[in-house]
């Protein structure tokens, strides 16, 4: 048998380890990742399991929250580091660090929320 597809724009955000929504089963690749989002004691949740679109939300939550802790460190970085005593180049790699993550993690929440909307039918080219 030979499925054809529709032809989907996808967004720029969409995870490459998730297939296209459409495709044979790009649900189950999208849990997948999705659970790799959340701390592992959730993954195992039947509600989470059984509805792709609450582990979506959930992962979502569980990002926005990475998000308002690598702001925190970075912005209370300069301050609060110099006290522990620690050298100002280990201080300087440690903010760059934190940027990096807050980039890193605002991209994966655009990525969440590609596939959040996707799951629940809002389309993938948002």
């Amino acid at each position: 048998m030979i499925m054809t597809l529709t032809s989907t724009r996808i967004s720029p955000d969409w995870p490459c380890q998730v297939k296209p929504p459409g495709s044979f089963d790009w649900e189950r690749s999208a849990a997948k990742w999705l659970r790799e989002l959340i701390p592992a004691r959730y993954a195992s949740y039947p509600a989470l399991i059984r509805h792709p679109v609450l582990l979506a939300r959930h992962a979502q939550l569980q990002v926005q929250q990475e998000v308002r802790v690598a702001r925190t460190a970075l912005q209370t970085a300069r301050a609060e580091l110099p006290m522990l005593g620690l050298p100002e180049s280990v201080i300087e790699h440690t903010i760059k660090l934190y940027a990096a993550e807050v980039m890193q993690l605002q991209h994966i929440a655009r990525s969440v929320r590609a596939v959040s909307d996707a799951l629940a039918g809002r389309g993938a080219g948002r």
